[in-house]
């Protein structure tokens, strides 16, 4: 989920200097290979930049959390690193956002049409369909029916489809309205800046249908859907390095926000004061964007707590940042979420762990910590700067939880850790574990990332457990076969079935080259789909486990909008199912190499 987090970016590229001459190698020897050389933890070697597009290099180094490293470089010292790095100037992998307009304007969104809205797909994130429009049996038939090539050079965030729109976003800010049966564009939104998990549709009033979502500035947006003009735009957490990952959630005329930081790559630079972020769920007015309460993970509010290494005053408690969609228990007028990794080593409960809140009023109701003592941030070696003398394990809940009613009719709220390990809690008896099973061998890096959906019987989970292919210190990595998808009982965390990862292979050869099941899962009747780091979709039977379907989508496709749709790793996006249509982001770029297309699906006839 945070792997490449030192690349991550903040704000929309501008036009950014050719590269100069070649000094870019002396750069990097300058400011960035004391840690690309020697990587630790989530740090990407040198080999893995070179994965990267210009636009996200040019991102990190100039708004993102690289912008320390590279302060007092000149535009033509950034683009000779940038070139030396990605062997691109910036802007070389963009597309043209007005190409391939739709010959006539769209009739009116069919919000009651079986579709994928939103992360989950429904209130309670099982990311199954169950009105997909093809059957198991259809799914060996499945072929390419379109590409679209995003602008800039990742594909993130993951398709959502209402009615006949499919609305996708870029990672330049860029938000489109496709035809979701052809892929022309209806229109484009531009963000601030990334918007990296899903949008979700509804009305506001009765005549308006609006487009949520929210961008990595920590604003979020509401746009007519129809024409993707602004109706308003809010700044919830008011924390300079807030940041909106995770899908907000439309209920009752609410939208719910998580909100999480990237604050632990900020705390890199020994002279910030880390850290005093706190994780939040916000519930805005959709009509408005007003904020009507915002609950914090972390109920204490940071205080001093000493110096640093460096001698900067530090704080805390902090961190407990919410990755995920939020899950919406409608029977009890609560709200759950799971959260992430401490910044501070000042102790609290509600870090890796899942919490529950008032619907109406935010008010926190319990936590369910899973992992104490998990104290995180971006550094090299422990016990200088920020960096604790004691570096935590990184194991958040990074991935959404999920509510299911089991077949006895008690409910179960089900979430998956990046330490290797699912859990049933009770939702009656204030999140109790009901049952855990460790289903991967868990790490930095997965783990379960995103990896979940619910159908039925069966709770299917996916497994990163990604081992770089690079140098790390023992003490860091265990080998292992990474990979793999699992079935397990809702009600009592039993083992269904196992299908181990086959052995990857990859279009793009050796390197970064994996097996990792990273991404976040969907299932239809009969039909569970997993994506991997090898660059494959494949199409499960949710019996039995056998693969029904598989496609390398790690190559490049001819785009609807021209030029090439580049496909790359599959990692944190899923599949959104509806319409007897299957669409994929291939290229997430999170752990392997990044691509930029967005591939259509259909039944052969």
């Amino acid at each position: 989920m945070k792997f490449l987090a030192a690349l991550l970016f903040c704000l929309a590229i501008p036009a950014a200097a050719a590269p100069s001459a070649d000094n870019g190698a002396a750069l990097f020897t300058d400011h960035c290979a004391s840690c690309h050389d020697h990587p630790t933890g989530r740090i990407p070697p040198h080999y893995a930049l070179s994965h990267l597009g210009p636009d996200q290099v040019y991102r990190a180094l100039k708004t993102g959390p690289m912008r320390p490293q590279a302060a007092g470089l000149s535009e033509a010292d950034l683009g000779a690193l940038v070139f030396f790095l990605t062997h691109q100037a910036v802007g070389a992998a963009g597309s043209d956002p007005a190409a391939n307009l739709c010959a006539k304007p769209g009739g009116p969104i069919d919000l009651d049409a079986p579709g994928w809205n939103g992360w989950g797909r429904d209130l309670e994130n099982t990311r199954y369909q169950p009105d997909p429009g093809l059957a198991a049996a259809d799914v060996p038939k499945l072929k390419l029916k379109w590409a679209f090539a995003y602008p800039g050079s990742q594909a993130i965030g993951l398709p959502v489809a209402v009615g006949d729109r499919l609305f996708v976003s870029a990672v330049d800010g860029h938000v489109f309205a496709l035809d979701a049966k052809t892929g022309c564009t209806y229109w484009t939104f531009q963000a601030a800046s990334a918007v990296k998990g899903a949008t979700t549709v509804g009305k506001i009033g009765a005549n308006t249908t609006a487009l949520f979502f929210g961008d990595m500035t920590g604003s979020v947006y509401a746009v007519d859907a129809m024409t993707g003009k602004p109706i308003w735009t809010a700044k919830p957490e008011p924390h300079p390095l807030a940041q909106i990952r995770g899908t907000p959630k439309l209920f009752e005329g609410r939208l719910y926000v998580p909100v999480s930081s990237d604050e632990e790559n900020a705390s890199a630079d020994p002279a910030y004061p880390c850290c005093n972020f706190r994780g939040s769920v916000n519930a805005l007015d959709a009509a408005t964007g007003k904020v009507i309460w915002r609950g914090f993970t972390i109920a204490e509010t940071p205080r001093p707590a000493g110096k640093n290494a460096a001698g900067t005053p530090i704080q805390g408690p902090a961190g407990a940042s919410v990755w995920s969609s939020p899950t919406i228990d409608v029977k009890r007028r609560r709200i759950y979420v799971g959260s992430g990794n401490s910044y501070s080593v000042v102790e609290n409960e509600a870090t890796d762990a899942v919490i529950a809140f008032d619907l109406d009023t935010g008010k926190r109701l319990w936590v369910t910590q899973a992992t104490p003592h998990d104290t995180w941030v971006m550094c090299v070696k422990p016990g200088t700067g920020n960096c604790p003398v004691k570096i935590g394990p990184d194991f958040d809940f990074g991935s959404s939880t999920i509510l299911r009613t089991l077949s006895d009719g008690r409910q179960m709220i089900m979430a998956g850790q990046k330490a290797g390990i699912v859990y049933g809690f009770d939702p009656d008896h204030d999140g109790k574990i009901v049952w855990q099973d460790k289903v991967g061998l868990g790490g930095a890096f997965g783990g379960i990332e995103h990896g979940m959906a619910a159908e039925g019987d069966r709770l299917f989970v996916a497994v990163s457990d990604f081992t770089p292919t690079i140098a790390v210190p023992a003490d860091q990595l265990v080998p292992h076969k990474a990979g793999g998808i699992i079935a397990l009982d809702p009600a009592t965390g039993k083992s269904l079935w196992h299908t181990p990862a086959p052995d990857p292979v990859c279009s793009w050869g050796a390197d970064s080259c994996s097996a990792a099941q990273a991404a976040s899962i969907s299932v239809i009747p009969g039909v569970v789909f997993s994506g991997s780091l090898d660059g494959h979709l494949r199409a499960y039977d949710t019996g039995t486990g056998a693969v029904v379907w598989d496609f390398d989508a790690g190559h490049s496709f001819p785009a609807v909008n021209g030029g090439k749709a580049n496909g790359g790793a599959i990692s944190g996006y899923g599949q959104t199912i509806a319409g007897g249509m299957v669409y994929l982001n291939s290229g997430g770029g999170y752990f392997g190499p990044p691509g930029n297309a967005l591939l259509a699906f259909a039944v052969e006839k």
